[in-house]
């Protein structure tokens, strides 16, 4: 279990069957308009345009693809469904999360800096509906509990934190100089830390992504909706809430959200590891060039797996 999380009673021993060396690739997602988009992913996020046609729009940090748009749905998000929450883009210094969080500023762009104690992080929507999470992690500054139906943070000093307060906004920009330009691209080390998912069953979504796709069991939270899996991320590497209900169904086709995430494993052997748990479990395997494979988990949504 990640050392920034605790749960009360103890969570379950589970460790991870995939290596900690397994990572999130880019996330994929649908919108009505790509014109409408890239000011908010590009501009505002921060994000890189590494290549543009008709079919999709891939935009990264530095060389690395993170977030590929593809502008083929007819209406944006449709509420009550499972799907995309947010993508979590990890950037790697306090500086950049403060530029860009400037930049949402001076843009009056609506934003919601939040203070969760082991991040510092800001979210926002793009015109779709789209929900983005912009990251700077900050482990050392306590940890998150759950507690029955409660979940908040213990700082270095023993004292509770909300986890949910405000960014300090004057400590935030102070790490930038008065009249520096704010159009900075995000760098070369920022990643698709997390991904967190509006599913229809918490226990479902925590077994599948557990006990088959092989994540560390970290915390589930019945009495707000939550639950969370982790490679000792802080706070974690998949996330799942049903604040759109139990039970609630992907959306009819043609809408924007959440196209397909990717996981890469190592090696080719993790990845036959993970295909075979998922055969037995009887989940839907559909192989894919180069040797990926698409599965679906029990919400619907459609993950990659694939070697580094």
């Amino acid at each position: 279990m990640s050392k920034h999380f605790r749960q009360i009673p103890e969570a379950p021993a589970r460790p991870a069957l995939v290596p900690s060396a397994t990572r999130l690739g880019p996330v994929h997602i649908g919108v009505t308009d790509a014109a409408k988009a890239l000011p908010v992913w590009r501009d505002l996020v921060g994000l890189t345009v590494l290549s543009q046609d008709d079919r999709d729009v891939v935009l990264g940090a530095g060389e690395r693809p993170l977030i590929v748009l593809h502008p083929d749905a007819k209406l944006p998000v449709k509420a009550r469904t499972s799907g995309l929450y947010h993508v979590a883009i990890h950037v790697p210094a306090r500086r950049d999360l403060a530029l860009a969080t400037a930049r949402m500023f001076s843009a009056k762009y609506r934003n919601a800096p939040t203070d969760h104690l082991v991040t510092e992080t800001t979210y926002l929507w793009d015109a779709d509906n789209n929900g983005i999470e912009l990251t700077f992690e900050t482990p050392d500054r306590g940890v998150l509990i759950a507690d029955g139906g409660d979940y908040y943070g213990l700082d270095r000093q023993g004292r509770r934190h909300s986890g949910r307060g405000q960014v300090d906004l004057g400590s935030l920009f102070s790490e930038l100089k008065e009249g520096e330009s704010l159009v900075v691209p995000l760098p070369a080390g920022t990643r698709i830390g997390h991904v967190h998912l509006h599913v229809n069953s918490l226990e479902e979504a925590m077994r599948f992504y557990t006990e088959i796709i092989g994540f560390e069991y970290q915390m589930l939270g019945r009495g707000f909706g939550m639950a969370d899996v982790t490679l000792d991320y802080p706070p974690h590497i998949l996330a799942f809430n049903t604040w759109n209900g139990e039970g609630a169904p992907q959306a009819p086709a043609g809408h924007a959200g959440l196209r397909h995430f990717s996981i890469e494993l190592p090696s080719p052997g993790d990845l036959e590891a993970v295909v075979d748990r998922l055969q037995k479990a009887g989940a839907p395997v559909t192989p894919l060039p180069g040797g990926a494979i698409e599965t679906v988990d029990p919400a619907g949504n459609r993950v990659r797996l694939v070697v580094q």
